[in-house]
């Protein structure tokens, strides 16, 4: 593609070269570079990709994107000289550079152009908040495709671009691979794709260029500020905000204090949903039923639309979930009865995911991996008033320690009885990091039991089920390995549930049903 035609839309300086030359590829991975690429020298929070711009000029790229000036761009050439005797001067008929004030947001806005603007011949439905984008992503997904709509999902869990499925390296991809990964969908035949929006993807453009139909705003409150994430909160709610100027139409939670702040400048068509009696879709009343080993609750919706919604997913927070996807079926055209339907029968894996395994008590997993989350999943569940909330859980490696304390003290706090083990060490020792969620747990008067094990815990945590009990494995979520020592080895928690139920005195124990397995 001529580069002339990946600019047209941006404001650029040229520093040396021609933009009438014919870019073969593009990438901003230097070791990915070769004749014919564009490379994009992205600045990252360790390495400077300017640093690299002798190598993949070296290497034969025929075009460079920077937001060097150009006596900044003649020193490192000049470093490089130094070093190898090359570059005194640069062959402006090879290699074009080119100036950017952003160029992350470049790269967003070129890699679109050289895909063919993808999300153009999609319907595109961004998902932001702080809680619950995973699972609106999966039901949203679910009714779209059982209405007949072909979607493709982006988002914590994984890529599905209706041949392929993957996991996720990021919630939300480089636009690189997020622009490639939407002509794919095209080419695949995809009609919709439902993606989750992080403020980190926000933050660092990684959705410039893309063309979305509709913006979800689910809720907000303070997570992912420290290093390399949001210097605070301001700037958290901030980066969010930046999906509704980016859509057509907007859906918002009209319950969240912050939502306010997020139609602020927003051109888009704005569309609420909450109990609040002024919203366009309105929650009324609610009912929890337990049934089976299943945790669940039904509410009426009226307003734009009116009748019963069930669904097998506990607590508050799921009245809110499944409102903005009843929002986003509606505006899609997706029949009441048939979101009524969908809803009744959606799981989504590591979200409140049930396990039936036993009439006797309830078996969860759910991805809870700080203090907010899960304080807000045990408020859910004590409405059901279990005989015990039991929760087993462990903190990563190499992460803050803050974590951890909240950890510890919120589940001590909150559950009748806690089992701490191990996640994802990664290079620290286990019980160093069970020892730092101790500290804060053992204050609290919290009974409790550490085992290092995590498939033991499981088994222990099965083994002395009480009749009404909810054990909730907290942390894990839909992640199938456990990263030690740099290594991921596979561990899947229903694989371990499944092993422990087969053996034949577990099974005996807590009534084993063979419902879910």
């Amino acid at each position: 593609m001529l580069l002339s035609r990946m600019i047209r839309d941006l404001k650029y300086e040229i520093i040396c070269g021609e933009t009438s030359i014919d870019v073969a590829d593009i990438t901003n991975d230097s070791r990915k570079a070769g004749e014919g690429i564009l490379y994009f020298a992205v600045p990252g929070a360790k390495f400077d990709g300017s640093n690299f711009i002798p190598e993949v000029i070296r290497k034969g790229a025929v075009a460079i994107v920077t937001e060097k000036e150009e006596d900044q761009l003649a020193d490192i050439l000049e470093a490089e000289m130094a070093l190898n005797g090359e570059f005194e001067e640069l062959d402006s008929n090879k290699v074009c550079i080119l100036k950017v004030d952003n160029v992350r947001y470049a790269m967003g806005v070129m890699s679109s152009e050289f895909y063919g603007n993808p999300s153009d011949e999609l319907t595109v439905i961004g998902i932001t908040g702080t809680k619950g984008k995973t699972t609106t992503s999966y039901m949203i997904r679910e009714m779209l495709e059982l209405s007949g709509l072909r979607t493709g999902i982006v988002g914590t869990i994984e890529i599905d671009d209706g041949k392929d499925c993957y996991d996720a390296k990021n919630t939300t991809p480089e636009s690189i691979v997020l622009h490639e990964t939407f002509r794919r969908m095209v080419d695949n035949g995809l009609d919709c794709v439902v993606m989750e929006v992080s403020s980190q993807g926000l933050k660092l453009d990684r959705v410039a260029g893309v063309a979305f139909d509709y913006g979800i705003f689910t809720n907000l409150s303070p997570d992912h500020i420290g290093p390399d994430e949001h210097a605070d909160f301001e700037e958290y709610k901030e980066c969010k905000k930046k999906l509704f100027s980016m859509c057509e139409t907007a859906i918002y939670n009209l319950d969240d204090p912050a939502t306010e702040y997020m139609m602020e400048g927003s051109t888009a068509n704005p569309i609420t949903f909450g109990k609040s009696e002024y919203s366009d879709y309105i929650a009324v009343g609610h009912k929890l039923y337990k049934e089976d080993g299943l945790l669940g609750i039904e509410f009426d919706v009226d307003g734009t639309l009116e009748g019963r919604i069930r669904v097998d997913l506990p607590g508050d927070f799921s009245i809110y979930n499944s409102l903005a996807a009843i929002v986003l079926a509606d505006c899609m055209g997706v029949g009441f009865e048939e979101i009524q339907r969908i809803l009744e029968c959606i799981k989504v894996r590591g979200r409140v995911e049930m396990i039936p395994i036993s009439d006797k008590f309830t078996l969860m997993i759910d991805y809870a991996h700080n203090g907010m989350a899960l304080q807000s999943l045990l408020g859910a569940i004590r409405e059901y008033n279990p005989k015990r909330i039991v929760t087993l859980f462990g903190c990563g490696g190499d992460r803050s320690k803050a974590r951890r304390y909240e950890m510890g003290e919120v589940s001590g706090k909150y559950s009748d009885f806690s089992i701490v083990t191990s996640d994802n060490p990664r290079t620290e020792d286990p019980q160093a990091i069970i020892d730092d969620i101790l500290s804060k747990l053992k204050p609290t008067g919290g009974k409790y039991i550490d085992i290092i094990d995590r498939k033991e815990a499981i088994r222990y945590a099965i083994m002395n089920a009480q009749e009404g009990d909810v054990i909730i494995l907290a942390g894990k979520g839909h992640e199938d390995y456990q990263e030690i020592n740099g290594v991921k080895h596979h561990m899947d928690e229903r694989d371990l549930i499944r092993e422990i139920l087969e053996e034949e005195d577990v099974g005996k124990i807590c009534g084993y049903n063979n419902r879910y397995f």
